[in-house]
């Protein structure tokens, strides 16, 4: 190699310096980048003056002075900076001492609601329905199915080409079987020989079919399939085919999504072709049937014109707590244009008497369809209103009563025991209905699967609490054998087998997979001295395979004005007020029926047993004669 020129050897040295320049550049850029990290991570703790009011700790006490007055004075100032700080920590998570927002609107709620029950009220009801397609057409989940109905397809499709492998099985193996059955028909020696080897056993005990000397087989189930217990073989064993959790039970995830893409591509061939026939129809009747129950948005925005636009559910409802009595009317009520019905149900509830109390008028006609020699024209009745009791046998066992008062306080405590996340305080401003009712504040309570599983489940283990406390309460009453607190017992060992969160798992779990989904959200409206004026409930019910949801809104007012102005009050007078007169006794209706139709049967029974005696006699009459008319011939001859 020659050796570099002076020009090279400039061009070599700078090239070297340059290198070296943006290497330092380099170098101090990852140095400012990590810098710049580290600050971003340490934040606020690099600066004595935002350290300090972040609440961090700092110290207070100069151990470096020997002055007893000051050290006296930095440490009571230390102690109140730790006892600060240890409020400000209690404030964070200590919301019953410190309630928050939520906290403060779930202590309001809750002691509306047991004033509200602890007092004798009336409440006005009106309920009204509307639909909407469960699925919006601009949302990103429009055109996608649910996973319960492609788990149904995805099974009808496995089902569908596994009939068509048997067919296809079965017509290549046709031209076979033809084969063996002439083989065998000249070969007819042969299989005599076969058949008369059953009672020949091999080395395990097992002869030429299979079966063993008592008949049965390695598995221990004989020719048709049944064990020496009399069980028949399982699905698995005898090929047949489960439900839908079993067809899709040994598949892989891989094998599902194969299987899916199949279904998929088929049912956009279809599509395509526009022939949707037997063959091409990857889920046949099963996608017909599901079609059925799925509504269309034409099928949806009919039903709102023409019959959810007309419909309500109004009641009007008294609450006696003092009694244990609740006492309504129900009315169904269509208002279109061109008709106009009714449908009035007055009830009332007496848990003290155990007894419930119906006007039977709305349900006459269906009575009548069923048993119209056991109802009663209303000119018949001497009132409109019938009484039914609970057995003997029921009311000995609990009294009614105390089921009531031990539901009322599992309604209360569970509410009390619920995240203070499931209630907030609302801006009701702009909220027409709470300028109806006069109220300056409201609480709302979601209550979706998870929060409804969940309070159903604090519901049922304080009620078994409560009833389990009753019954050991009164001992003379309930032994140690007695079945009702063997039962009692029982289910407070269950109850510790599970958490009432584990509930609304559940229920979760029901509306990810099942055809429908639940939940509902309450508005309880308050005045300035928090008692409840009204409720506002909204429901929505629907789901994927229906392809609709339906919104159900109820307005509850509880002012007594609204009460006595509404046109079912005078009904519910009438049926359960002071002056209405007693109700008929129903159990005593139903033991003359019971009896009436005893008699019947006995009669029916007596005139079969008549019969059956005439027409014995009549034949031994006819033999009688028959046999003396022969008798008479062979002496004749």
């Amino acid at each position: 190699m020659s050796p570099f020129t002076s020009n090279q050897r400039g061009l070599q040295h700078r090239s070297q310096v340059e290198a070296n320049i943006r290497k330092r550049k380099s170098t101090a850029g990852y140095a400012l980048l990590l810098s710049s990290v580290s600050v971003a991570l340490i934040g606020c703790q690099s600066s004595s003056h935002l350290s300090s009011t972040a609440g961090t700790p700092q110290p207070l006490i100069d151990f470096d002075t020997a002055d007893g007055a000051q050290s006296q004075a930095q440490g009571r100032a230390f102690h109140a900076r730790l006892n600060a700080n240890s409020d400000q920590y209690q404030q964070l998570f200590d919301s019953t001492t410190y309630p928050d927002n939520d906290m403060q609107a779930k202590q309001r709620l809750l002691a509306a609601i047991r004033q509200h029950l602890a007092t004798e009220h009336v409440a006005v009801a009106h309920a009204s329905y509307h639909a909407v397609p469960f699925i919006k057409a601009d949302s990103i989940d429009a055109g996608s199915s649910g996973l319960l109905r492609t788990l149904i397809n995805l099974y009808a499709y496995k089902n569908a080409d596994s009939a068509d492998d048997d067919n296809n099985d079965y017509d290549v193996d046709s031209d076979a079987e033809a084969v063996v059955a002439s083989v065998a028909a000249d070969d007819s020696t042969d299989a005599e020989l076969i058949e008369n080897n059953d009672d020949v056993f091999d080395e395990d005990g097992f002869n030429q079919a299979g079966y063993d000397e008592s008949g049965y087989d390695q598995y221990g189930y004989d020719k048709d399939g049944y064990n020496e217990y009399g069980n028949q073989k399982e699905e698995e064993y005898n090929g047949g085919r489960g439900g839908l959790l079993s067809g899709i039970r040994g598949l892989n995830p891989k094998e599902l999504l194969n299987d899916y893409e199949a279904m998929h591509t088929k049912q956009q061939q279809a599509a395509n072709q526009k022939e949707a026939t037997a063959e091409s129809d990857s889920s046949g009747a099963v996608s017909q049937i599901l079609s059925m129950f799925s509504r269309t948005p034409e099928q949806i925005e009919a039903m709102n014109t023409y019959q959810y636009q007309y419909l309500s559910i109004n009641s009007v409802t008294q609450y006696q707590p003092q009694n244990k009595r609740i006492q309504s009317v129900y009315s169904y009520d269509y208002l279109a244009p061109t008709i106009t019905s009714s449908i009035q149900l007055p009830i009332a509830l007496d848990f003290n008497n155990s007894r419930v109390i119906i006007d039977p008028s709305a349900l006459m006609p269906i009575m009548a369809i069923a048993s119209p020699e056991d109802t009663p024209l209303p000119t018949q009745m001497a009132a409109h209103t019938v009484g039914f009791g609970l057995p003997e046998t029921i009311t000995s066992q609990i009294p009614v009563a105390v089921i009531y008062d031990a539901a009322i306080n599992a309604v209360q405590n569970s509410m009390a025991e619920l995240a203070p996340d499931y209630f907030s305080a609302v801006d009701i401003s702009g909220d027409k209905f709470a300028k109806e009712v006069g109220a300056t504040q409201a609480v709302k309570v979601y209550f979706g699967s998870r929060q409804s599983g969940e309070l159903i489940g604090k519901v049922f283990k304080y009620v078994s609490r409560s009833l389990q406390d009753y019954v050991d309460a009164n001992p003379e009453k309930y032994p140690e054998d007695a079945a009702l607190k063997t039962a009692i017992t029982k289910i407070a060992h269950y109850n510790k087998g599970y958490q009432s969160a584990d509930v609304g798992s559940l229920l979760q779990l029901i509306e990810a997979i099942g055809p429908i989904s639940f939940n509902h959200t309450n508005y309880y409206y308050l005045d300035h001295s928090d008692r409840l004026l009204a409720k506002q409930q909204r429901v929505n019910v629907g789901g994927d395979l229906l392809g609709s949801k339906t919104t159900v809104i109820n307005q509850t007012r509880y002012d007594n004005a609204s009460f006595n102005k509404h046109p079912l009050a005078p009904l519910l007078a009438q049926s359960f007020g002071a002056n209405a007169p007693p109700a008929i006794d129903g159990n005593a209706l139903i033991r003359k029926i019971q009896q009436q139709t005893q008699r019947l049967q006995q009669a029916r029974e007596a005139r079969y047993e008549y019969d059956e005696k005439y027409n014995l006699n009549e034949n031994y009459d006819d033999s009688y004669n028959n046999n003396s008319n022969d008798t008479l011939d062979i002496e004749d001859e």
